[in-house]
């Protein structure tokens, strides 16, 4: 056991070395002189629209995810908005899920709800948000012409596509199953979690049945279509952020080659997430770029621009909300230790 612990203390190390490499081999043509001229040259005007896209997008996000939570409680988009922040922050400071947790939690111990039910409620945002993702996939390959010799990048993401709807509409059966299981007594999930001894089974059934409170649609049916009008949204408003960097360094795309950004760095980042890669969303940026004939001085710059932006809006607007709730990362690790 030891020596695993030892292990998986160094596997963030090796990753990092490892992303380190490809972004070297990548860059292998790479000429210093030309990515600071790039640099210099920028166009800050361009720049300055990045941060601001970025955090138009998560209000659109807390506005989806009042929709979401209005089953439960009717709460502000400008609540929703730092909070959201707030998550992301703690995810880049504390890892492994951490900000999920963090941000239900803030808005369970704000609106006095139950910690499982708004877990369910941000469930349902990322299978919606997956499922919308999944659909753009074909339109991207079907406007995208790039160098791909063997077939292997159009059949990797036809087949992530694939896949990842079939995963998200499974995960709806799953929900609605769950719900349907744990909110009644008959309910599959509760005669099930009932043969467990005394002491498990409650608490047990009580996560359960929390956990399926919050797995409820919006009655109206301009807020359902709302919430998969808000994800589309979202993605739209996040392929724009290559658009305002590439302008920002002189790189015009086509419209449908944005749309192929979004996509492939979408997987590579879900990729990167389990993987635990360091540096993924500046490798596949690069990569992709370099797919669509950008120079990689060019496709630097871009990368780091939007890196930069998503950091910057992250930490100014998640750091603010944090304090104007008078929050302390101790107060958030022991809601995660409790979760």
């Amino acid at each position: 056991m030891s020596w695993l612990r030892r292990r998986g203390r160094w596997l963030p190390w090796i990753a990092a070395v490892a992303a380190a490499a490809a972004i070297a081999f990548m860059l292998r043509r790479f000429d210093l002189d030309r990515f600071i001229s790039t640099v210099r040259g920028a166009d800050a005007r361009f720049i300055a629209l990045v941060p601001l896209l970025i955090m138009a997008e998560q209000i659109i996000r807390a506005w989806k995810w009042r929709q979401l939570l209005r089953p439960l409680r009717s709460i502000g988009v400008w609540f929703l908005w730092g909070t959201i922040m707030a998550g992301y922050l703690l995810a880049v400071l504390i890892p492994f899920g951490f900000g999920t947790v963090a941000r239900s939690w803030l808005v369970a111990r704000r609106e006095k709800l139950k910690l499982p039910a708004v877990l369910a409620t941000v469930a349902i945002d990322r299978v919606t948000d997956g499922i919308v993702f999944a659909c753009l996939v074909p339109i991207a390959l079907a406007t995208v012409v790039f160098s791909d010799p063997t077939g292997e990048i159009r059949g990797g993401l036809a087949f992530g596509a694939a896949m990842s709807l079939l995963l998200f509409l499974s995960a709806v059966v799953l929900l609605v199953g769950w719900r349907r299981g744990a909110l009644s007594e008959e309910g599959w999930l509760s005669r099930l979690l009932g043969r467990l001894p005394p002491r498990l089974a409650e608490p047990a059934c009580k996560l359960a049945s929390g956990f399926a409170e919050g797995v409820a649609w919006p009655r109206e049916a301009w807020r359902g279509t709302g919430v998969f009008v808000a994800s589309l949204l979202m993605k739209i408003l996040s392929a724009t952020n290559f658009l305002f960097a590439g302008l920002a360094v002189g790189v015009t795309l086509r419209p449908g080659e944005y749309v192929f950004l979004l996509v492939f760095l979408g997987f590579l980042i879900i990729l990167g997430h389990f993987a635990r890669v360091a540096g993924s969303f500046i490798l596949g940026g690069v990569f992709a770029l370099a797919l669509l004939r950008v120079e990689p001085e060019q496709a630097l710059a871009m990368v780091l621009i939007v890196e930069a932006s998503n950091l910057i809006s992250i930490a100014a607007i998640g750091g603010i909300s944090l304090w104007w709730q008078g929050l302390e990362l101790s107060d958030l690790r022991k809601a995660g230790s409790v979760a």
